[in-house]
């Protein structure tokens, strides 16, 4: 025995010639199967798994040319090597038989060891077929996943860069880990809002071309932009000169209020810079800031083809009225927004102050430093 095991169809119609190739292949281990012809050795084929053939050339209705051609010419059969085996021994037949596609030739009477040596070579080939077939396979399939998952990151970046064009990335960031939109849906959520507006834009705006305008503008944006991504502060909106900030949601934000006034400080400080370049242009520009604490409502407002994020509630107008009424160089907070921040800022009390849109008078402080901002900044100059 070969210890190779195969499942062998043996096709002749001669019964003697069958017998003797079935007790040798049996002998060797094989699993054999027999057909009188080649109709019924198709039939075979198409309803049970061969790993060779060991097909007549003389046969009556369907002969061997005839069946190796069939089998050729089938998709789901080609595959199987096929040795045809005749008593024919001119050169001839054995030429077509090879060109039509089968694997080896034997003559009648065949060689026991050489019938074993042809069997053996085609089951070795077949499965070194079935083994690159396979190997092609999984790679084939390792390509489509590959390709499945570039066109989704492809996709994502897609989305990503849509949500970007009308989303802070805070909330692009957001949607996209969530995998829905359901964290644009309205929630309420306590927030430090932040109000940034440039003092002396408007008559600016009126008295100076619009290309520099544009360009101031483009140079406060920038700089304001990269303090509002170090802090990781949501973008509400922008109104020209005026932009309204909050921290705390969609990402939630440990020490928001803290994190906030570091904020202020901080813009304010790179304003103050900017403003002496305006100056020398002959530009009076300067940063007033209102931070505000407080719960409002935040989700997804507007309308099909333009929807935004934003906040509604008292914190937000509180934040915007304290902007407003900063002067330049000037960070305005509220008095819940210095009681949560009281230990760790300077700031100076500035009384009471009648806002638009507030019942009563509302007790206001100028944030004058963050102690470790101020600690920090001493050390640098020693």
């Amino acid at each position: 025995m070969t210890g190779v095991q195969a499942s062998v169809l043996v096709v002749d119609d001669d019964t003697i010639s069958r017998a003797v190739l079935v007790r040798e292949l049996e002998l060797e281990g094989h699993r054999v199967a027999v057909a009188e012809n080649g109709r019924q050795a198709l039939d075979l084929l198409h309803a049970s798994p061969y790993d060779v053939v060991l097909l007549d050339v003389l046969m009556p209705d369907l002969d061997g040319y005839d069946t190796l051609a069939r089998i050729v010419d089938d998709e789901m059969l080609r595959r199987i090597p096929v040795i045809m085996i005749s008593a024919l021994e001119d050169v001839e037949s054995v030429a077509r038989c090879l060109e039509m596609g089968a694997q080896d030739y034997l003559p009648k009477p065949f060689n026991p060891v050489l019938l074993r040596a042809r069997i053996n070579g085609c089951l070795m080939k077949k499965r070194l077929d079935d083994t690159v077939r396979a190997q092609a396979e999984e790679l084939a399939d390792w390509n489509r996943t590959l390709n499945a998952r570039v066109q989704q990151q492809v996709a994502e970046i897609e989305r990503m860069s849509r949500l970007r064009s009308f989303l802070s990335p805070q909330i692009a960031d957001a949607v996209v880990a969530a995998g829905d939109d359901s964290v644009l849906e309205s929630h309420r959520r306590e927030i430090t809002a932040v109000f940034c507006d440039l003092r002396g834009f408007t008559r600016f705006s009126d008295v100076n071309d619009p290309e520099d305008v544009m360009r101031v503008l483009r140079e406060y944006h920038t700089e304001m932009g990269k303090i509002i991504f170090t802090y990781g502060a949501t973008v509400e909106h922008f109104e020209g000169d005026g932009m309204m900030l909050y921290l705390n949601d969609p990402i939630p934000v440990p020490d928001a209020t803290l994190e906030a006034v570091r904020m202020a400080v901080a813009m304010r400080d790179r304003v103050a810079k900017l403003a002496e370049g305006w100056r020398g242009q002959g530009y009076e520009l300067d940063l007033g800031v209102g931070v505000a604490l407080g719960h409002a409502t935040l989700g997804r407002i507007g309308f099909e083809g333009r929807f935004g994020y934003g906040a509604v509630g008292s914190v937000v107008n509180m934040a915007a009225r304290l902007g407003n009424a900063a002067a330049g160089g000037q960070v305005l907070i509220s008095q819940r927004v210095f009681a949560a921040v009281e230990d760790l800022i300077e700031a100076k009390p500035l009384g009471e102050l009648e806002l638009k849109g507030f019942y009563g008078p509302q007790r206001i402080f100028s944030l004058l430093a963050v102690k470790e901002q101020l600690a920090a900044a001493r050390g640098s100059v020693d």
